[in-house]
């Protein structure tokens, strides 16, 4: 992303509020809401300016820097506003601490997205002049139109082959649409079922009503048809080497809420509890493993995996020592080898996925998924969760605890 200097962002500040800056004079009361509502709006890029929006924050409204006290907790509240969940699909944008006329201020600044339209709190926001709207149907037209297939990420491409009949609108509008979208945004709703899987992506657009890859994913009929790798297979191997004998295997597949779920009692069925009723006045239970770290990885690695060129399923590999999960296409944009794992080191190659996992419930927060396996397994005395990552894929190994555990 392009770091503005000084110079220019001096004259952002003396040409006032615009639909490319946002002043806030501080934190306080509902100004992060209105900051992420800002951080929405530049991110949706509705006037199509194709630049960088700016929050100034230390501003008061008419553009006079106050300052204030720029703490890196200040800055990770304002860095947290990209990866809290509340603004799907995850926005790009950088946080800074800046000194300009003598102030210190904190400097957000947003890239306008390459898959509107982006969502604050299930309502897509927009900005015309220094005025914030919630978008009307005609403005999530235009977003929608916005869409370059050559450049937008895989998930959202279109799959020519495929038509309106190999999705499950039914689930789509029982299941997810309650889920995507505030309930006023519903209850004023005036677009047409294409129009709204258009707006939600699962549709190429109201006009070309060919499902995308999101669209196949998450209400495909016959996912495998389409996109031969996207399902997950579970072995549980007997002893501790890959040609020891399989006791349990299943290809699990269809939507990525079944493929999640229909996971999750697999993983439930191998994850013996043991109970302690000596050690204290009351029953003490303890799992193999800590249920929401397995889940972190397993859903990590569904959404990050690269469904593009590839059939490989997610292989989640249970032996009586560790549990191995390997998805396929390694690591992706910012993140590397060396960064892999560490908190607010995020780079979504499926952003679309991302938001529509966060929409049916299986995502809490963006880019903490693995730093919260490592401390839930910490916490629960595991050796240190094992990664090894490539160009080409991802094994992330989660040791069982020893008996001196």
């Amino acid at each position: 992303m392009t770091t503005l200097d000084n110079e220019y962002l001096i004259q952002l500040l003396r040409e006032g509020e615009s639909d490319r800056v946002e002043f806030k004079e501080s934190l306080r009361g509902d100004a992060p809401n209105r900051i992420r509502e800002a951080i929405c709006t530049f991110a949706n890029d509705l006037p199509d300016h194709r630049e960088l929006g700016v929050v100034f924050v230390g501003v008061r409204d008419e553009g006079t820097p106050v300052g204030l006290s720029v703490t890196d907790e200040l800055l990770r509240q304002l860095a947290d506003m990209k990866t809290d969940g509340k603004t799907v699909p995850p926005p790009s944008l950088t946080v800074e601490k800046r000194s300009i006329c003598g102030k210190d201020l904190a400097i957000v600044t947003v890239q306008p997205s390459d898959s509107p339209p982006v969502r604050y709190d299930g309502r897509a926001h927009v900005r015309i002049g220094s005025r914030r709207e919630i978008a009307t149907a005609q403005d999530e037209r235009i977003l929608n139109e916005k869409r370059r297939f050559g450049d937008i990420p895989f998930d959202i491409q279109p799959i020519r082959s495929a038509t309106l009949s190999d999705l499950d609108l039914t689930q789509f509008e029982n299941e997810y649409l309650p889920q995507a979208f505030a309930q006023e945004v519903l209850e004023a709703n005036d677009r047409t079922r294409e129009e709204q899987l258009a707006a939600t992506k699962m549709i190429a657009s109201a006009e070309e009503p060919v499902p995308t890859v999101l669209g196949m994913l998450v209400l495909g009929k016959r996912t495998l048809y389409y996109l031969p790798g996207a399902y997950v297979q579970f072995l549980r191997i007997a002893g501790s080497d890959v040609t020891g004998p399989i006791t349990d295997e299943q290809a699990i597949s269809g939507t990525i809420t079944d493929v999640l779920r229909r996971l999750d009692e697999k993983l439930n069925s191998h994850n013996r509890t043991s109970v302690d009723i000596t050690s204290g006045p009351v029953e003490r239970r303890k799992s193999t493993y800590p249920v929401a770290a397995i889940q972190q990885i397993t859903r990590n690695a569904v959404m990050h995996r690269s469904y593009e060129g590839n059939n490989a399923p997610v292989r989640v590999y249970w032996y009586d020592d560790r549990i191995e999960i390997i998805s396929s296409g390694g690591v992706f944009g910012s993140v590397t080898a060396e960064n892999f794992g560490q908190p607010g080191v995020t780079a979504y190659r499926n952003p679309n996925l991302a938001e529509a996992m966060r929409n049916l419930g299986f995502v809490q927060r963006f880019g903490l998924g693995i730093p919260l396996a490592k401390r839930l397994l910490r916490e629960a005395g595991h050796p240190e969760i094992g990664s090894k990552v490539d160009s080409h894929n991802v094994l992330m190994t989660i040791h069982a605890c020893t008996e001196e555990d």
